[in-house]
Order: C-alpha cells, then sequence, then structure tokens
C-alpha cells in the first residue's frame, strides 16, 4: 500500500492522457515525506490504477460533463499531517495534469483519502519490496 484507485468518465479519454496522469500522480505519492523526513509510501507498494465506467451520469445530463474519482487508501498509522499531505500532493497533481480540460470543459474531480486501521486481513505476497528494499 498506498494504492490510488481512479474512476473516471470515459469522454475523457480523447483529451488526456490517462497513463501520463498515472505515473505522475505515483511520483507525487513516492515524494511525500513524513515530519521526519522519511518516505511515507513504500515504492515497492505504490500503485496507481485507472478505470473508466462503463456506465455514468453526471449533474442533470444535459451536457457532456465528466468526473474523476480519486481514492487513495493507505495502511493506518500516519500522522494527520502526513494523510494530508499526501492527498493535497494528489490533488495538486491532478490539477496540473488536467489543468487543459479544465479551461475547455465542465469536470469534476474528487480525491478523498481512507485509512485502513481495522483490516479484517491483509495478505500479501510481493517480488517488488525485496528490489527496491535492497541496503
Amino acid at each position: 500500500m498506498p494504492h490510488l484507485v481512479i474512476l473516471y468518465t470515459p469522454n475523457i479519454e480523447d483529451e488526456t492522457d490517462m497513463g501520463a496522469l498515472c505515473r505522475t500522480l505515483a511520483d507525487g505519492m513516492l515524494g511525500v515525506r513524513d515530519e521526519a523526513g522519511k518516505q511515507v509510501f513504500p515504492t515497492g507498494g505504490t500503485r496507481v490504477l485507472a478505470y473508466p465506467a462503463a456506465h455514468y451520469a453526471v449533474a442533470d445530463g444535459q451536457g457532456d460533463y465528466a468526473f474523476i474519482y480519486m481514492n487513495l487508501r493507505m495502511a493506518s498509522g500516519r500522522s494527520d499531517a502526513v494523510k494530508k499531505l499526501a492527498g493535497d500532493t494528489v490533488l495538486e497533481r491532478a490539477k496540473a495534469h488536467l489543468a487543459p480540460l479544465f479551461a475547455q470543459r465542465l469536470i469534476g474531480l474528487t480525491v478523498q483519502v481512507d485509512e485502513s486501521p481495522g483490516q479484517v486481513y491483509d495478505g500479501k505476497h510481493s517480488t517488488l519490496h525485496p528490489h527496491f528494499n535492497k541496503t
């Protein structure tokens, strides 16, 4: 973890590079540091996934409106300041990438940050973590 899941209306796919948005958001997340200057999110665990909605309804349906919803889910144990910084980082990077869309169409953007303090099960297996945790 963290995982950032993006759901979006597919009417923007021809107007922006969603793959580039994913990369810029992942890079931003990897740059988040805690109060001690330590990287908050492990490189091998950072994931950004984007999915177009197969079906959607936005606002009153009278225009070609668009929407992007981003949900950043992270494990518990981080300070409120770090959680806010992570959310602000995602929001600011998304706004910068999407600025041309905001200038030409009606579009909504939501970023939510969730923490998973009471997980019932969190099974993992990865060869990514060892690759990035070499000393």
